[in-house]
């Protein structure tokens, strides 16, 4: 089927987009149209509406192709950049990025280098910013948001994202870990797991208590209207633990960590 797609949307036609993004496994299972590229010299009058076709068209199709995937596909990098510029908000482009880091497909300094090579891209600089923080283990939105709305704005240390501890059952990895004062900031992404989740969470908790590791856990409420809230909370078991530092209130109004820059 999707050769047949391609040779009826005409020379030079490749697969991309969410069709690009099922051939890399960057997202599983088929979905119900077929996307494809065609070079921009292709006239719109060319392109006629194609039942179960979506067609795009760039006039960089020669460099964002795959060097060697057939059927014709763009590259993973350019797969991810052309997802986000149709990408309903920052939070879902956020996301395509998180899931082809997280599954191995590429890293943050590949894609950086694809956006480089694009004289448009939106959020050019949000996504800059945001390659950074993924690079370094941010690889979920609820923590990119930690990361921007709770510890940054506040003055926090930063924590090891992704942080490995080694266990005798295997390996386990703790989402922000502030190293040398044995806190643990671990993100839910649901407001409510099913009693088998809750007690593998409580489990882990009682393992990083076994190691001198103090855990809080926050969802996405806590990252939100009640993010200060939620930095003070950080800050003040920080500073139980040993941290040195002051937190300091963001530009909210009403900032809860004001009353702790003493």
């Amino acid at each position: 089927m999707l050769w047949a797609a391609l040779l009826r949307a005409g020379p030079g036609a490749v697969l991309s987009h969410q069709t690009a993004a099922e051939r890399h496994g960057l997202i599983d299972g088929p979905s119900s149209l077929i996307a494809i590229t065609v070079p921009a010299a292709r006239h719109p009058a060319q392109l006629k509406k194609i039942t179960g076709l979506v067609i795009h068209r760039s006039d960089a199709i020669l460099r964002t192709t795959h060097p060697a995937m057939l059927p014709p596909c763009t590259r993973i990098e350019d797969t991810v950049l052309d997802l986000i510029q149709i990408a309903p908000n920052f939070g879902d482009a956020y996301t395509w990025i998180c899931r082809a880091i997280g599954r191995r497909l590429t890293t943050a300094d590949r894609i950086r280098h694809a956006m480089e090579a694009r004289k448009k891209m939106r959020w050019r600089r949000e996504l800059t910013l945001a390659l950074a923080d993924a690079g370094e283990g941010a690889l979920s939105l609820l923590e990119y948001r930690y990361v921007h709305r709770v510890e940054r704005p506040h003055g926090l240390p930063a924590a090891r994202r992704q942080a490995r501890i080694r266990q005798r059952t295997g390996n386990r990895y703790l989402d922000n870990l502030y190293e040398g004062y044995g806190v643990c900031s671990e993100l839910d992404g649901t407001a409510a797991h099913p009693a088998d989740e809750q007690w593998r969470d409580k489990r882990r908790d009682n393992a990083n208590a076994a190691k001198g590791i103090v855990t809080l856990r926050f969802g996405l409420g806590d990252l939100g209207d009640r993010r200060c809230d939620t930095a003070a909370t950080v800050a003040a078991v920080l500073r139980l633990r040993g941290w040195p530092g002051v937190p300091h209130p963001c530009s909210r109004p009403g900032c809860s960590v004001a009353g702790m820059t003493s």
